[in-house]
């Protein structure tokens, strides 16, 4: 007992005799952003990931109602939806769309929002147009409408009213697409101020009752590529005054639906389903097999289609259950999935290889994004 005693007396002399080591806090300023990082996202705050050794680069830190993170490498800038409660969950409401630094992850400027932005996480709830001005977010409370924010000027343009109509994708310069309840799509077009300039809507072309499309929409470099729950694809886009919808074809070929059953068939599911390799036009996309109405189940299969061939040409049995992909756009790109475990794995896109895991990624939750405006 003296012994023990006489030892922690000597710790605490010399915890008193050393000298006090003074703290430093550094200011971190990122690289140049490389095609290999991506985000994934959490509740509270977003961690900056790079493939290439599946080291952090850094943490963005936002409120638990931020829907995406828009990014704009060229102007080294990101946006953000930011909702804030006067009493933590409750209270008066105020949102901001938050402009970050990418090159510190500091918050450059806030612009107020009117408070209705949708708080689902959801990528294409908001979008950088092609003019590189102008960001839409989508709101949904107390009716459904877009927020236009000029990220130029750093002011709030005006909202716009979009009953029954969500997802952002962004087409031409100053023009949005949006997937509608009744089956349609929507065209709006802005002026060069961010006022509504023009609306076109197309002839409905898929029952929301018997086949709905997923609001998981994937860019295709001209248009966007919409894929139904029993795995029909069609690529969309906008040509003058028609907005171009494409035949829809199968993601299951006739083995895959001998090998079903009446309730059960192979189908795309997950929080983040699909991605698309734009350089290659290679199509992946999660599978499970399960029951009508399964959208939000894990993916037990990873399947790899040509669009181009509209054909499957790879096939791989995951070894986790899946609930997001996303690739690159390197020209051999990295597949990112994130696992029913919050784990984060890295694969080789060509040959569907594992290439590392990023065991405790810290944000729990999340959506996939590169750095990319639209991925």
């Amino acid at each position: 007992m003296r012994r023990v005693s006489l030892c922690l007396l000597l710790l605490g002399s010399a915890s008193v005799l050393a000298p006090a080591m003074a703290e430093t806090v550094g200011k971190t300023v990122l690289p140049e952003p490389a095609p290999n990082w991506f985000i994934s996202q959490g509740r509270d705050e977003s961690h900056l990931w790079n493939a290439a050794d599946g080291e952090m680069l850094g943490l963005i830190s936002h409120t638990g109602f931020t829907t995406a993170t828009v990014t704009l490498p060229s102007r080294k800038e990101a946006y953000l939806v930011d909702s804030y409660y006067s009493r933590a969950v409750t209270g008066t409401r105020s949102d901001v769309l938050t402009v970050l630094d990418l090159s510190t992850l500091a918050t450059k400027a806030e612009i107020e929002l009117p408070p209705k932005a949708a708080a689902l996480r959801i990528r294409q709830h908001i979008a950088l147009l092609g003019d590189e001005r102008h960001v839409v977010v989508f709101n949904m409370t107390p009716a459904m409408s877009v927020s236009i924010v000029d990220v130029v000027d750093r002011r709030f343009v005006g909202e716009i009213s979009t009953a029954g109509c969500a997802i952002i994708m962004p087409v031409e310069s100053r023009g949005f697409l949006m997937l509608c309840g009744d089956g349609t799509l929507q065209l709006i077009r802005l002026d060069e101020s961010g006022q509504e300039a023009e609306r076109l809507r197309s002839k409905p072309f898929f029952d929301v009752e018997k086949d709905a499309v997923f609001d998981r929409v994937v860019y295709d470099g001209a248009g966007w590529i919409l894929i139904s729950q029993e795995g029909l694809v069609r690529q969309v886009g906008v040509d003058g005054k028609r907005i171009v919808i494409g035949d829809a074809w199968s993601m299951l070929n006739e083995e895959d639906k001998a090998a079903g059953s009446k309730t059960e068939q192979w189908r795309p599911g997950g929080e983040q389903p699909f991605t698309l390799h734009r350089g290659t036009r290679l199509l992946y996309s999660l599978m499970h097999k399960g029951k009508v109405d399964t959208p939000d189940a894990d993916g037990t299969e990873l399947w790899v289609f040509d669009t181009d061939r509209r054909k499957r040409v790879a096939r791989l049995v995951l070894p986790v259950e899946t609930k997001g992909i996303l690739a690159s756009q390197e020209p051999t790109p990295h597949l990112y999935l994130r696992d029913k475990d919050n784990k984060l794995h890295i694969y080789d896109g060509h040959r569907l290889r594992l290439l590392r895991t990023i065991e405790k990624p810290g944000a729990v939750g999340g959506l996939l994004q590169t750095l990319t405006p639209n991925d």
